[in-house]
């Protein structure tokens, strides 16, 4: 018991030892000292005069005045007291003045971590994330907000490594309410600090925020997917690829889809060597708004099961406003779910041979397929989506 109570003993000697060596302990007891010093001169001296100050509440009123809000009260009228209300007013200037300053700087600090991307967002729900800067980022970012007039600025979040480029992008009105997180996009908790786990969606493009090989670029794409993928299931995730080598490695991460720049690139330049306008016809099928060239509306539930025949038949007399309709994008939605209920499905039947035969189905089962131009007779399956070509 001895022991235990020397041991105590020892570590609150140790405490004492180490607040008695800290300056800023030292400082505020100084300052609480002086202060009651202070009081008690003014009490002293000036219940004795005619000043009005009779009982200690008056003194401490007269204190809180004096060192708060800068002026006195009473007026002292003993030469002990007004050197004692003197002090109070300088210290009660020095130390407020200190006071407001750490205010002001936390606020600066505040407002610049958050335009630099540094400050934990607010909680966001269906937001858009895009990942990744390049030159022309304010060209993408006008593009995105066009082609997706339900998102507004504030539900867009910005990931990149280039917070000088998104400071200066935010002077735009248009782009002042867009969030912005700094780091790295391939990792976890930069990507946590984006609140991947409640976006609706993510768009990886190919990052040139630094010195990157197009190989590393590539690299990073896959990474940061595999990432996402792995942190939110239900994500619809979009990526951006240089070269189609790294193609499968997203197909395997179920990326749902997959822009393959420099193939897009030279088969626009082989179309168009061909000397009869395809590359005109291609330019007015990437429309930069929502109102025309391709466009991908749901199917009425009613559809699920009936042809294609049925549809378009359907579409043209009730519908026309939306365009023509040239076919059906198959396994829209979340991947991932529809890889699961595709497994459940192809487990009902009996037969193990055709179970086997399903589960390879599964195994094949491809993201956003689009069918054009299917037959009359062509059955819509769950889960499709219809593709419609509209002019401006």
């Amino acid at each position: 018991m001895n022991r235990k109570k020397k041991k105590g003993a020892s570590k609150i000697s140790r405490a004492v030892k180490v607040l008695v060596r800290n300056p800023v302990v030292l400082g505020y007891v100084a300052l609480i000292v002086f202060v009651y010093c202070a009081l008690a001169v003014v009490y002293t001296f000036e219940t004795q005069t005619g000043s009005g100050i009779a009982t200690k509440m008056d003194t401490f009123w007269f204190m809180c005045v004096a060192v708060c809000a800068g002026y006195f009260e009473f007026v002292c009228e003993s030469i002990p007291g007004r050197i004692a209300a003197i002090s109070l007013l300088i210290v009660g200037t020095m130390v407020f003045g200190y006071i407001r300053g750490q205010v002001a700087s936390m606020f600066v600090d505040m407002a610049e971590k958050k335009n630099k991307g540094l400050s934990k967002l607010k909680n966001l729900e269906g937001h858009f994330i895009i990942c990744g800067w390049r030159n022309g980022f304010e060209k993408i970012l006008e593009t995105v907000m066009a082609s997706n007039p339900d998102i507004t600025a504030d539900m867009i979040v910005l990931v990149n490594e280039a917070a000088d480029h998104i400071e200066a992008l935010k002077t735009d009105d248009r782009f002042k309410e867009i969030n912005y997180v700094a780091g790295d996009f391939t990792d976890e908790s930069t990507l946590r600090r984006a609140h991947i786990e409640t976006a609706a969606r993510a768009l990886v493009i190919c990052d040139r925020s630094k010195k990157y090989s197009n190989l590393e670029i590539d690299s990073r794409t896959v990474l940061a997917v595999l990432t996402i993928e792995n942190m939110s299931r239900g994500i619809y995730v979009v990526a951006e690829l240089l070269s189609g080598k790294f193609e499968k490695h997203l197909r395997m991460a179920h990326c749902d889809e997959i822009i393959l720049t420099q193939d897009y690139e030279r088969s626009l330049l082989a179309t168009a060597s061909n000397g009869v306008g395809y590359s005109e016809v291609i330019s007015s099928f990437i429309s930069d708004d929502a109102d025309s060239g391709i466009l991908i509306y749901n199917i009425e539930k009613d559809f699920t099961g009936k042809t294609f025949g049925d549809l378009k038949k359907y579409e043209s007399e009730k519908h026309s406003e939306k365009g023509v309709l040239v076919g059906v994008l198959l396994n829209s939605g979340n991947f991932h779910k529809r890889r699961q209920e595709a497994l459940r499905e192809a487990q009902k039947n009996p037969d193990m041979n055709t179970i086997i035969s399903n589960l390879q189905k599964v195994k094949n089962l491809k993201s956003n397929e689009p069918v054009l131009a299917p037959s009359a007779d062509f059955v819509i399956p769950n889960h499709s989506k219809a593709i419609f070509v509209r002019g401006k």
